[in-house]
């Protein structure tokens, strides 16, 4: 999975999957040359390898155990992970959306790695308990329909849209959708607690702490999302113990400004797009094998790229919250893990790794013509790590 050799490094996650599928154990392979596979060989896997273009090695027993044993030295930065189930995986997203609207739809469905959707409805009835990994699509979890109200609200695809939200929201017993959104949030929350894994992008970060901080009932919607004003100073009711990862933020109370709070550095950020790049954190891959997963790639440095919510601003990060990329420069964390009860969370800023200030309308990026792109596979880490099989902590 190094840069010289791997060929499609996304589709290489595809692979190593349809073992797992085939109840077959895979090792991942840290810091060993980009974070690399070690599958067991056979004619089949060979084959598949050829049949979607992913470069690969045949090593005898002996090669393979030198590797092993090279990697287990208490000098090298270096462990073997075994991957040993497939996980079921879940993308929350609204009935009609394509699949080029999202990243991570995109990125699986370019790397053969099977998905089911669910939605409002799914998630209120239990339906999570199902999957192992979730993905939070380009979601409003606030109930003001991404802030979307002074570019775009004569636009049919927001009418529409605001339309089918009121409308499931009736449906499932709800006045208003930001409450209904708020119920959501409080389900997914559970999901996590109980020990499952949560990967969000974009505005489904910050948005998804919000709604958390907002959760005793807090009305923070104005007029034109839900039909009345919101509370007043609804500011200091805000509860930073309910978030996942942010914390002492301020919220955007302007409905015609495109932000949901001062969490996104959007529009802070003075970054040329020619020296827009963020770098990877450096773990101990023996001690701390779980960031280490996260940040596999073939690359410490990583195109930066836009989204309604962008980056992270540091000092708003609670600090049981592991940094896993940042621009230092200019204060900013763009990918963020932690820990919730028994599951995890990942937050990944920006919309498309490889669609620099992807806009309404947009045409889809082609995978096809980025078939190594290392924002793509920090994506494709975290569809991965559910997989690992699970050690105790060292601490």
């Amino acid at each position: 999975m190094d840069a010289e050799s791997q060929k499609d490094h996304l589709k290489a996650y595809g692979i190593t999957y349809w073992v797992l599928v085939k109840q077959q154990k895979v090792q991942w392979l840290l810091n060993y040359r980009g974070g690399s596979f070690l599958l067991p060989d056979g004619d089949v896997i060979r084959k598949e390898c050829q049949i979607r273009g992913v470069s690969f090695e045949i090593l005898s027993d002996g090669e393979a155990n030198s590797i092993l044993n090279d990697i287990s030295s208490p000098s090298k930065n270096q462990e073997a992970v075994i991957l040993e189930k497939a996980p079921k995986i879940a993308v929350y997203t609204p009935t009609g959306k394509q699949p080029w609207d999202d990243a991570v739809t995109m990125v699986l469905t370019y790397a053969e790695i099977p998905y089911e959707t669910v939605y409002d409805e799914e998630v209120l009835t239990d339906k999570l308990v199902l999957f192992d990994w979730l993905h939070l699509h380009h979601e409003d979890f606030t109930g003001q329909y991404g802030k979307f109200y002074a570019s775009y609200k004569t636009a049919p695809w927001y009418l529409e849209g605001k339309k089918d939200a009121e409308a499931l929201a009736r449906k499932l017993s709800f006045t208003k959708v930001s409450e209904e959104k708020r119920a959501v949030t409080l389900k997914i929350r559970n999901y996590v607690i109980g020990g499952g894994f949560m990967f969000a992008m974009c505005s489904a970060t910050d948005s998804f702490d919000i709604s958390l901080s907002a959760s005793d009932g807090i009305d923070i919607c104005e007029t034109m999302f839900d039909g009345d004003p919101s509370e007043s100073n609804y500011q200091s009711k805000i509860d930073y113990s309910k978030t996942f990862a942010f914390t002492n933020f301020t919220l955007e109370r302007n409905p015609l400004v495109y932000e949901f709070s001062s969490i996104d550095m959007t529009s802070k950020r003075k970054i040329p797009k020619e020296s827009d790049y963020f770098s990877l954190m450096d773990f101990s891959a023996k001690w701390d094998p779980v960031p280490t997963m996260l940040c596999q790639n073939h690359t410490s440095l990583v195109k930066g790229f836009m989204g309604q919510t962008t980056s992270f601003k540091r000092d708003e990060i609670k600090p049981t919250v592991l940094v896993l990329g940042e621009n230092k420069l200019n204060n900013e964390a763009r990918y963020i893990h932690g820990i919730k009860g028994k599951g995890f969370f990942t937050f990944y800023g920006g919309h498309d790794p490889e669609d620099y200030q992807h806009r309404v309308g947009d045409p889809k990026t082609e995978l096809e013509l980025h078939p190594s792109s290392p924002g793509y596979r920090l994506i494709l880490n975290n569809v991965l790590f559910p997989a690992a099989k699970k050690k105790k902590q060292k601490t």
